[in-house]
């Protein structure tokens, strides 16, 4: 979708950290869309990542459309290390009311027989550990907040099997994790939703998709467009903000509606071929 224009103040005041806020690659990523308009409803944003200068670049959008938000670096699988910055993030914003678990990559595809312990227990610790380091760091803070949301970015290879290790298994596990978070402190007045992105585009999987592929990807889904960063943002932004107050614990799918398609259809919007005849 086009970069929106359009903003209404709606989180002006609530401090929001996002991880992974860098873009793998020149253009933009989930962390960084999704920063960006936190930051364009009046939010300041703390932009935890790894690499300082993927970070950077979200940054300088932020700061060059009059908008505040400052870098965190370190590795999100760490405990100690989410502690840690969190804490330090919390003193800059003042408060938190949003939490962003954007960090995510698709380790351990493949066979079982073709992958390594360390690296399903790397694609485990990075899409799905690095959840729980953050939620419980944070999670006093965001108690002490006005917003209370925390925001999941699992995946529709959470729900639907695709032949991967560790990404899918641990992105199943993530939907899980944000329910138990829902159940356990909605008391407390916090929410926690996911979003599970489909087949977008982003800088990262322009990495390893072909034309051929991207084109495979739209047709099969029922919408038959690509989707992109934007519009995970754009979920985010209605998740995590006030319109959103008595939604908690949904699994909200941004995926052209690929996973409501049955096979045999899917086959036929991809081949022009009628299975019904």
């Amino acid at each position: 979708m086009p970069e929106p224009v359009k903003s209404y103040d709606r989180l002006a005041g609530w401090g929001a950290i996002v991880t992974g806020a860098g873009s793998l690659g020149e253009g933009i990523g989930t962390g960084k869309a999704i920063s960006l308009l936190l930051a364009r409803e009046g939010a300041r944003v703390a932009l935890f990542d790894l690499d300082h200068d993927r970070a950077a670049e979200t940054r300088d959008l932020i700061t060059g459309q009059g908008a505040e938000a400052k870098i965190f670096t370190g590795d999100v699988t760490d405990g100690e290390a989410c502690a840690a910055m969190v804490e330090e993030a919390v003193q800059w914003l003042g408060r938190l009311d949003i939490l962003v678990n954007n960090v995510g990559m698709g380790a351990g595809a493949g066979r079982l027989e073709a992958i390594a312990p360390a690296a399903w227990e790397r694609g485990i610790a990075l899409n799905l550990g690095s959840a729980y380091n953050m939620t419980r760091a944070a999670i006093t803070a965001l108690l002490a907040g006005e917003g209370k949301a925390v925001v999941n970015i699992a995946s529709v290879a959470g729900v639907l099997a695709h032949g991967t290790a560790s990404y899918g298994p641990a992105k199943a596990a993530m939907i899980q994790f944000t329910r138990e978070i829902a159940v356990m402190y909605g008391r407390e007045g916090l929410r926690a939703n996911a979003v599970l992105p489909g087949h977008i585009m982003t800088p990262l999987v322009e990495r390893f998709a072909s034309p051929d592929a991207r084109e495979t990807r739209r047709l099969i889904a029922p919408l038959g467009v690509e989707g992109d960063a934007w519009d995970i943002a754009q979920a985010v932004i209605f998740l995590a903000g006030p319109e959103a107050r008595f939604i908690s614990g949904a699994i909200l799918p941004v995926d052209g509606g690929v996973t409501q398609i049955a096979p045999l259809a899917a086959y036929e919007a991809l081949t022009g071929e009628s299975m019904t005849r």
